[in-house]
């Protein structure tokens, strides 16, 4: 009884992918290629200005959508 429910709290808190902006486990979002951008950084990085300093900050962290994960 006890490891059924460890095993449903495990499946609860890895519901959802990691964004790739902002490294945080959201559930709702879309798909750039293999990486994953949640509603709540596609709707910042829709708003924001060029000359924002934001900006640079998104295209840092998108560059990663661009780039394959080393696998060793």
């Amino acid at each position: 009884m006890e490891v059924e429910q460890a095993v449903e709290n495990e499946n609860k808190s890895s519901a959802g992918e990691v964004c790739v902006v902002c490294d945080a486990r959201k559930e709702d979002g879309i798909h750039l290629y293999t990486s994953f951008v949640c509603t709540e950084c596609e709707q910042e990085m829709v708003q924001t200005q060029t000359f924002d300093p934001k900006y640079q900050f998104f295209i840092k962290k998108l560059k990663r959508v661009n780039t394959p994960p080393l696998y060793s």
